[in-house]
């Protein structure tokens, strides 16, 4: 599922900015953006991410401003090498003047401040708390959405539930319309030769059996009652819903096939399967968002 955290904090280490937006993937799969002086934490969030998602594709990026360090000490070797460079470069070439002092001291590593020797670990606290918090913020975000999708599949397998009652009904009516038509369309074809009225009905009977869609009902109600139990029941359910799903359209598939074989006494069957399938594939589609 989709989701979105970010957390901001302040310690004696520094200020940090860390945000992590998720995505539907069918894997887990984790992508970090972190400053160079964060890098060796990585291996440790991941293991962070793992604790808490299954699945999903998850962006994590942290902005880290160092806390401002004191006036430090002069290096004095550094600044003596620049001072030496400057005084050759002069004589060489015949150049005047003096070296500007405060651009000297601007120099990288010219003034070593002097860094406690636990802020490294001040600072790996730091980012491992504010992820821990975005991680849970973000979870709260993902069961939010969960719970909402899990009620739209509900009732939408609800539907599917309480649509198999009136399949049989109309099952019964098409069934019986279609024999009496085949008794009818028959008898008209064999009129003038003698016939065993009762071999007739059977034939037809028979024929109208092909076209019988009651055993795909009775799958397809099993099939929606389980989906809604493990709606309810919650968990990780998106691999099996799938498969019950992919199950459930194979029952309406044979139904359609079914249903257009009786004529115009299968048509409000057809109608109704065609609906009914359309509400299977819109919870499938909605099921890649489970875990």
């Amino acid at each position: 599922m989709t989701g979105f955290a970010g957390v901001e904090k302040s310690s004696e280490a520094g200020n940090l900015s860390l945000t992590v937006k998720s995505v539907n993937h069918r894997s887990l799969d984790m992508h970090f953006h972190l400053p160079n002086e964060l890098e060796g934490l990585e291996n440790g969030l991941r293991e962070l991410v793992k604790r808490h998602a299954a699945r999903g594709h998850f962006q994590v990026k942290i902005v880290f401003t160092p806390a401002a360090a004191g006036i430090g000490t002069l290096n004095r070797p550094l600044l003596e090498s620049y001072l030496k460079a400057f005084r050759e470069a002069a004589a060489q070439y015949g150049l005047g003047g003096d070296p500007d002092l405060n651009r000297l001291l601007l120099a990288p590593g010219m003034l070593a401040g002097e860094r406690s020797p636990d802020a490294g670990q001040a600072m790996a606290d730091l980012v491992f708390g504010a992820m821990q918090e975005a991680l849970e913020a973000l979870n709260a975000f993902r069961e939010r959405e969960g719970a909402a999708l899990a009620a739209e599949m509900k009732s939408r397998a609800v539907k599917i539930l309480n649509a198999t009652s009136r399949m049989h009904a109309l099952r019964d009516a098409a069934l019986e319309a279609f024999a009496k038509r085949l008794r009818e369309r028959l008898a008209e074809l064999l009129a003038g030769v003698a016939l065993d009225p009762q071999r007739l009905a059977q034939e037809a009977a028979i024929l109208a059996d092909r076209s019988d869609i009651a055993e795909e009902l009775t799958r397809l109600k099993v099939h929606a009652s389980e989906v809604i139990a493990m709606l309810e029941a919650g968990g990780e359910v998106g691999k099996k819903l799938d498969f019950l799903l992919q199950e459930m359209a194979r029952e309406l598939n044979t139904i359609l096939s079914k249903s257009s074989a009786l004529g115009e006494a299968g048509l409000d069957l057809t109608s109704l399967a065609l609906d009914l399938r359309a509400d299977v594939e819109k919870i499938r589609e909605q099921v890649q968002n489970l875990e």
